[in-house]
């Protein structure tokens, strides 16, 4: 079983469907990249890897969770946030233990299982 220890850190997923929603991740995306513990991906405004809609990614240490979680908690502007561990597996990492903040989507774990790792 993994152990916590195995975290090395988190990616945060900020999913947005249409220009309305991408305007407040780009509010979200502020907002964290005046954190110094969040480094941020590029826009992705094409569904990419396993991710089913555009999004952006924020990577973050493990010991930022208790500070960057709850705050994505309450300003997710009703946007949907898969947060993962980054244990080395990406399989596990988005299929057994992803955390959703507002609609779970559905992530294609085939694009991850047949060993890509590009998302």
């Amino acid at each position: 079983m993994p152990e916590t220890s195995d975290i090395h850190g988190y990616h945060a997923h900020i999913y947005y469907r249409d220009d309305e929603e991408r305007a407040a991740a780009a509010e979200i995306r502020e907002a964290l990249g005046a954190r110094p513990e969040v480094q941020l991906g590029r826009w992705r405004d094409e569904p990419v890897g396993p991710h089913p809609l555009p999004m952006f990614q924020a990577a973050f240490a493990a010991g930022a969770f208790a500070e960057i979680v709850p705050w994505l908690m309450l300003n997710r502007r009703g946007l949907s946030i898969l947060v993962h561990p980054e244990t080395g597996d990406d399989v596990p990492d988005h299929r057994d233990h992803p955390l959703w903040l507002g609609e779970k989507l559905t992530l294609d774990i085939s694009f991850l299982e047949a060993g890509n790792t590009s998302a």
